[in-house]
């Protein structure tokens, strides 16, 4: 979702440290995800693949460090979550957006490994994909508003030396044990 509102404040040229204008975006963004499928609509746009550029990526941690965009898209998530059961994924899902999920899981992977992954995707240096992750997880970690960080209750799972099977494989089982398979679980003593 800030991949998708980033996109938009870079087309139409706001300056990225103007926070009134993105929350003024935040709040006008139809961001969308049609059901069955990975894509995302931004205004009814597939924006799908538009917005796993490296320019975006590096616009999405600025945008979403600004507090008036952070709570039009929480207020988006939550409007999302109480549709249906959802899966969602971000940097403060479990810890304030949904802090009374069922199930939250913090995904890590050492960062040598986390930037050769993200280079391969984007065809780039991997040095360059390591100094712009560092920066990012450095920035997202010290906002002020919603910093990134690992929910009390989060189970850990280092993705490391796993293979996208294998991450799904344990995720899928962390979700099992605690969802009883959809039906919800309840741990004695």
């Amino acid at each position: 979702m800030y991949r998708a509102l980033a996109l938009w404040a870079l087309r139409a040229g706001i300056d990225l440290d103007d926070l009134h204008r993105l929350e003024q975006l935040a709040r006008a963004a139809r961001i969308e995800f049609p059901a069955g499928g990975a894509s995302i609509l931004l205004n009814g746009e597939d924006v799908t693949s538009a917005i796993r550029e490296a320019q975006v990526s590096e616009a999405a941690s600025k945008v979403a460090a600004a507090p008036g965009v952070r709570r039009g898209m929480r207020e988006e998530q939550r409007r999302i979550g109480r549709l249906s059961s959802a899966v969602m994924e971000g940097r403060d899902i479990g810890t304030v957006v949904f802090p009374e999920a069922q199930v939250k899981i913090y995904l890590d992977a050492d960062p040598e490994i986390r930037a050769s992954r993200r280079a391969g995707e984007l065809g780039a240096a991997v040095d360059k994909v390591a100094r712009e992750m560092a920066e990012r997880d450095q920035r997202d970690r010290t906002r002020t508003e919603a910093p990134l960080t690992q929910a009390p209750d989060a189970e850990y799972l280092d993705t490391s030396r796993l293979s996208p099977e294998q991450v799904e494989e344990a995720i899928l089982k962390l979700v099992r044990d605690r969802t009883s398979n959809g039906k919800e679980h309840h741990k004695s003593g």
